[in-house]
């Protein structure tokens, strides 16, 4: 296993399209939203073991988590868990993870992976991590997971590359963000688009040199500050540095505007859980193509999502393609796809029944 081998997962996510079950004091990362007796946070720690030392994993997190993450990732020595501030997107997180990995081993080649997605084919998924980490490690070049699309997805950005028959790794032409079912119909067709998995891989000098181009207002601040690091100072120093960013993802500040970002192609059986449906898709199904997760009789009910404690019953009478989602003090029910609704109706709660149902 190489020592410069590093991950770094990003965990600060507060998971509101699976409202009322993730919620902000335990959001979904820290759920064992499966059903397999293990957080996605534990499923993604788990999985990186194949691919460097437990020490040399990074999670970065808002600290008002870091207690969740002690208690369901004890191996993780406290500087291995990063503690933002403020939540300022992507960009700004995996600068963090970075410059201060860089501080101790120059040398280093690392992943940086969400928390909260779904790999059904693990092993095909590691053996694509191992050769973008041995790929990238002496390239100055910026590496993303592709994943084969099956359907015309609206919920998932999508990569448009260079056909090259010749390497695995081929270079990105266009990121589109989220497209309307057309456009997202005629990416499936040329057969020269790939869902953006959002899991990147570089080395150190790499990403450094992109966000001194590319982000420089960052870069110039962890330039500043990375002397604190390993050290008392660093959470203050960060608290400091974190009042200056601006909220910006790494997609839009970094990979759409390098020249330099590959893609390796794959199908990992992966789904990035962003959404009631997306669970849905990858749950096991009854003879009415029904997900249950509950106590329940139905009648003249298909294509839908029931989740409910086991100590109260569920009767549904003429559902199709709905969520029933009874989690705590909240009951939701409303058509499963309505993903883009959720945090209209989360604002709405919080403002005319309280934060406590947040």
């Amino acid at each position: 296993m190489n020592n410069h081998f590093y991950v770094v997962i990003m965990a600060g996510g507060i998971g509101s399209r699976f409202w009322p079950y993730s919620r902000n004091h335990n959001p979904k990362q820290f759920l064992d939203v499966l059903g397999v007796g293990s957080s996605l946070l534990q499923l993604t720690y788990h999985r990186f073991l194949n691919v460097c030392p437990k020490e040399n994993i990074y999670v970065v997190s808002s600290e008002n988590y870091h207690s969740l993450i002690k208690s369901q990732l004890p191996d993780l020595e406290d500087q291995q868990i990063l503690l933002e501030p403020f939540r300022k997107n992507t960009a700004p997180c995996i600068a963090y993870a970075c410059y201060k990995i860089a501080k101790n081993d120059p040398e280093a080649t690392i992943v940086v992976t969400p928390s909260d997605h779904a790999i059904l084919k693990e092993k095909i998924f590691i053996d694509a991590i191992h050769k973008s980490l041995n790929y990238a490690k002496d390239k100055d070049i910026l590496i993303t997971l592709g994943i084969k699309p099956n359907r015309p997805e609206t919920g998932y950005g999508y990569i448009q590359y260079h056909i090259d028959k010749e390497s695995e790794f081929k270079k990105v032409k266009t990121f589109t963000e989220k497209p309307q079912l057309d456009l997202a119909k005629k990416f499936l067709e040329s057969g020269e688009f790939v869902w953006n998995a959002g899991i990147f891989i570089w080395n150190v000098k790499a990403i450094i040199s992109a966000f001194e181009r590319y982000l420089p207002e960052i870069a110039e601040t962890f330039e500043l500050i990375k002397k604190d690091f390993f050290k008392k100072k660093e959470k203050s120093s960060i608290n400091m540095a974190y009042s200056q960013f601006k909220m910006i993802s790494i997609d839009y500040g970094v990979m759409e505007k390098a020249d330099n970002v590959f893609v390796i192609l794959d199908d990992f059986g992966w789904s990035d859980l962003g959404s009631w449906n997306s669970l849905y898709e990858i749950k096991e199904k009854d003879s009415n193509n029904n997900v249950i997760e509950a106590n329940v009789l139905t009648y003249e009910t298909s294509n839908s999502f029931i989740l409910a404690e086991k100590e109260k019953l569920v009767v549904t009478y003429g559902l199709e393609g709905f969520l029933v989602a009874d989690s705590g003090d909240v009951l939701l029910i409303c058509k499963k796809d309505l993903e883009n609704e959720f945090r209209t109706m989360i604002k709405d709660v919080r403002f005319n029944k309280g934060e406590k149902y947040i």
